[in-house]
């Protein structure tokens, strides 16, 4: 097949489809995210996604099979041990994560919160597992009386420090979460990202900004976006994209507020010449309705995102390839509030396609990063398996 000049993915964060083989492994039997939200909501109503063939992948309420469906469709499997943000998206690129960043589901240990005061001069509320919205109404007012620092974790390898936006000036929050980063790096704790979490509003009324920046790693290893940066092609990172892998690989940053931003951004971008690849998460679903065990919030802001689909496939064209994936699962119908290890799904279209068809499961996220290099021609990944040759 002709090379594609333009290879889109979009992320639907932590949109899983089924439990995976080593659930046990994590807790996990039974989960599935898109199959319980369906049922929940009685069913799931996304002409779009139906016709590209998501209910060939795995049944699910109220969406149908297709007989002739216009994409590629089919099922990955994460080789890493985690299931968290950074391990999904850097097996999407290529990586396999052999050593699990480290979760604190008791809090941080206290040489770390102390070291954390020291070095900033202020000192630490909260210190425990906590949902972002919860956390600012249970310790926001004393923060904005002591001046401390509200820092909390999730089922995430994530140190997150809120602060009101008029008691600590973001420049010194940024700073603050620079100094966390540094502590954080070392092997001891091993922290997957450190996130500042500023708002604003008065008691009882808050409201977390936009303002959000994610200090990460750099990837372990080298990905194709690295090997596309030095290649001279576009990558083009919608979202948090560039935060999740540092900066690494990325040649455009292109932040965004929520799902629909991230949706306007993706219109925008595929209609721009480029040669690359543009990358797009979109973190409403995880963030806002599966850590939150919200199944009806989810299912619709999934419904949302089928209704804004279309918008994008309009603007495809022969040279565009299109790969809609997830980086894991979190089923908002589960205990707790961590994510859950399950297949993935896997939509590939293009409108050069005559008809689509089902790609065999997939052992690795990286096929994606090795299908994309094998594209463009430039060196494969050291995990994954190209599938470009199964489209026609």
């Amino acid at each position: 097949m002709e090379a594609f000049k333009k290879i889109h993915v979009i992320v639907m964060d932590s949109v899983g489809i089924g439990e995976a083989p080593d659930a046990h492994k994590f807790g996990d039997v039974g989960s599935h995210t898109l199959g319980h939200i369906a049922e929940k909501m009685n069913g799931l109503k996304m002409p779009t996604m139906e016709g590209l063939g998501l209910a060939n992948i795995h049944e699910l309420q109220g969406i149908a099979t297709v007989d002739e469906p216009k994409a590629y469709y089919g099922m990955m499997q994460e080789a890493s041990v985690g299931k968290d943000t950074m391990t999904g998206h850097w097996e999407i690129m290529g990586l396999n994560i052999d050593k699990p960043f480290k979760v604190y589901p008791d809090g941080f240990p206290q040489e770390l919160i102390t070291q954390l005061e020291e070095r900033t001069g202020r000192k630490v509320l909260c210190n425990q597992p906590a949902s972002g919205t919860a956390v600012i109404d249970d310790f926001g007012p004393e923060h904005m009386e002591t001046g401390a620092i509200i820092v909390y974790t999730s089922a995430d390898p994530v140190l997150q420090i809120a602060a009101h936006e008029e008691i600590i000036p973001l420049d010194e929050l940024y700073k603050i979460c620079e100094i966390a980063r540094e502590l954080t790096l070392q092997p001891e704790y091993l922290v997957g990202r450190v996130i500042a979490r500023p708002f604003v509003g008065e008691p009882g009324n808050f409201e977390r900004t936009s303002n959000r920046h994610d200090y990460a790693l750099t990837p372990f290893g080298r990905t194709t976006m690295a090997e596309m940066k030095d290649a001279d092609l576009d990558v083009i990172a919608i979202g948090k994209i560039s935060d999740i892998f540092n900066g690494d690989g990325v040649t455009e940053s292109i932040r965004t507020k929520n799902n629909t931003d991230g949706m306007d951004k993706m219109v925008e971008v595929v209609q721009r010449d480029f040669h690359g690849m543009s990358f797009l998460n979109l973190v409403d679903f995880d963030a806002n309705f599966g850590h939150r065990r919200d199944p009806i919030g989810y299912g619709e802001a999934l419904e949302e995102f089928d209704r804004r689909l279309p918008e994008v496939l309009s603007k495809l064209g022969e040279d565009d390839l299109l790969i809609i994936t997830a980086d894991h699962g979190n089923d908002p119908t589960f205990p707790g509030t961590d994510h859950t290890r399950e297949y993935v799904p896997l939509i590939v279209y293009s409108p050069r396609f005559a008809a689509g068809a089902e790609l065999p499961l997939r052992e690795t996220f990286a096929d994606i990063a090795a299908t994309i290099a094998d594209n463009f021609n430039i060196a494969a990944p050291a995990f994954g398996t190209s599938f470009l040759q199964q489209l026609k």
